[in-house]
């Protein structure tokens, strides 16, 4: 059995820290899908994605998916949770963001 040690850990130990994290790992993943969901509103309601890169995403429906469901969960799986704080910050923040300029939308 591998031990933590500082900043590094090994895959199992860090996956068994997924149940001790859960809401920190469900968190980050349900606001990168909750992400989504309020970029493809957007889309679906006639505005224009900002984001070079996801634009690109956009266009090609398997990398969106690797991008927005599979590498968060490989992410939420193999880091531990309180390493995940200032991602779900960030994610909020753009959630938040996001509603704010949909709401500007229909003003």
């Amino acid at each position: 059995m591998e031990v933590m040690t500082g900043m590094t850990t090994g895959f199992w130990s860090s996956a068994a820290t997924f149940r001790r994290c859960t809401l920190e790992k469900a968190s980050f993943v349900l606001l990168s899908q909750f992400d989504l969901a309020l970029t493809l509103l957007a889309m679906q309601l006639g505005l224009h994605e900002i984001n070079p890169l996801m634009r690109l995403l956009l266009d090609v429906p398997a990398l969106l998916v690797l991008f927005k469901l599979a590498i968060p969960l490989l992410i939420a799986w193999l880091i531990p949770g309180r390493l995940l704080l200032p991602s779900i910050a960030l994610l909020a923040a753009v959630a938040v963001w996001n509603i704010k300029e949909l709401f500007v939308f229909f003003m």
